[in-house]
């Protein structure tokens, strides 16, 4: 018995005793109708191999937690970035097929006031009277906003734009006019409402400064290009000057008018009728999304615009991609400075508000102010001169929906402080 049975006999199995076999150990007991087996052999191999077992078991288990971890961040982001991939589906889209050039005008008129009065019945339908008319009269936050909007924003693109303009072979000098016109524009209306209730902000406030802003554009905008387009440079002398102010009042009040104060007297009154229908098909059904859809339509027309009129195939790569970094530059900038300095005084609901309403730039109020203020602009220059404002829009849209994230987690603890009183307190009245 110089070697060990390739089987153990099955009397070994059922008998209750010790058996040694040859420096293996046989422990049997009959009650358990078990065996173990000891054997120098074995014992050496067995721990090795179970080791080897565990480790690809959890190697195993770490593999599919990654990836089901990883499954769970792509649906997180999906879900709640959606608006983000529409719209460079939107864009790529449009760079692809393009409405025909005969349609442009009213394809424009239509996408313009028909999204901007879904979005702003919508705000009507769900912002309360009380909070509006108490956001009108905070007339020191007006002019913080205000103040930043048009001056400090056109400051700020004014000395880029004279770096930039210390080289004339750099750029072409209708972009450096375009990106005045971007940095001398009020705030956007659309975009900054419907970013603002996604960032859990104060989306009532956005909407008065919004109006606010839109309503002083035709006055101060040509005024304060008229100041930085006056200094002598180079780039300035190519234009000349327009006589059509009327021609921008008579536009500008009729889309405010038509897309902005209709739209949200009827969504007031319609809340005032209906308050739990509005609440329930809005909040409960979530058509409050609505606003996000107009707002793709918006930007399909924006670039499928300038798609048809060639507008990017006139300017040099080099001088796109500048104007895309110039512009990411610029909108961080400005969300730093009105970050910083609203955090100062304001809470945050209104802190995310400003930093919606400071930084963003209206593409509705560029294209026509592009088109009055200055006369004998050929089509191509004019395309050249919206690019700025386009390649901006598309930018910060992008990256208010990126910051919507930051803001949701910066504002958590205190929406979860002030859930918490609101329960303390109705307890306390039951």
């Amino acid at each position: 018995m110089n070697e060990i049975p390739s089987q153990i006999p099955a009397a070994l199995l059922t008998t209750d005793h010790v058996v040694r076999i040859d420096g293996a150990t046989t422990n049997t007991t009959n009650s358990t109708h078990t065996t173990t087996l000891h054997h120098p052999v074995l014992d050496k191999a067995s721990p090795e191999q179970l080791s080897h077992e565990a480790d690809e078991s959890q190697a195993a288990k770490n593999k599919l937690s990654t990836a089901a971890k990883t499954l769970q961040v792509l649906k997180w982001f999906v879900k709640d970035q959606w608006f983000l991939l529409a719209m460079g589906a939107v864009v790529l889209v449009s760079s692809q097929v393009q409405v025909p050039a005969s349609q442009q005008r009213i394809k424009r008129t239509v996408i313009t006031y028909l999204a901007v009065s879904v979005i702003f019945f919508i705000n009507g339908c769900t912002l309360d009277t009380r909070v509006m008319l108490a956001n009108y009269m905070r007339w020191k936050l007006h002019i913080f906003v205000q103040l930043q909007c048009y001056l400090v924003c056109s400051a700020a693109t004014f000395a880029i734009v004279s770096l930039c303009a210390t080289n004339p072979r750099f750029m072409d000098p209708w972009l450096l006019i375009g990106f005045l016109f971007v940095g001398s524009a009020p705030t956007t209306m659309s975009s900054n409402v419907v970013m603002t209730r996604q960032a859990h902000g104060n989306a009532a406030l956005t909407v008065v400064q919004s109006v606010i802003g839109q309503f002083l554009c035709p006055f101060l905008t040509p005024i304060i290009l008229q100041m930085y387009l006056s200094t002598g440079s180079w780039y300035s002398k190519v234009l000349q000057r327009g006589s059509g102010y009327a021609g921008i009042y008579q536009r500008v009040f009729m889309q405010l008018g038509l897309s902005l104060f209709l739209p949200m007297l009827l969504g007031q009154i319609v809340q005032r009728l209906f308050p739990k229908t509005t609440k329930k098909v809005f909040f409960d059904w979530k058509l409050l999304k609505l606003s996000s859809i107009a707002l793709l339509t918006m930007v399909w027309q924006t670039f499928d615009q300038a798609f048809s009129s060639g507008a990017f195939e006139a300017v040099k790569p080099s001088n796109i991609v500048f104007i895309v970094f110039i512009t990411i530059a610029l909108y961080m900038i400005w969300s730093a400075i009105c970050f910083t300095a609203a955090s100062l005084w304001l809470p945050k609901k209104d802190v995310i508000a400003c930093c919606y309403c400071c930084p963003a730039k209206a593409l509705a109020m560029v294209v026509p102010l592009t088109s009055v203020m200055y006369i004998n602009i050929d089509p191509v220059n004019q395309s050249k001169m919206q690019i700025p404002a386009i390649i901006f829009q598309a930018f910060q849209v992008a990256i208010g929906g990126i910051m919507t994230i930051g803001f949701r987690k910066w504002i958590k603890p205190e929406e979860e402080r002030e859930e918490a009183e609101k329960l303390v307190e109705a307890g306390g009245r039951n």
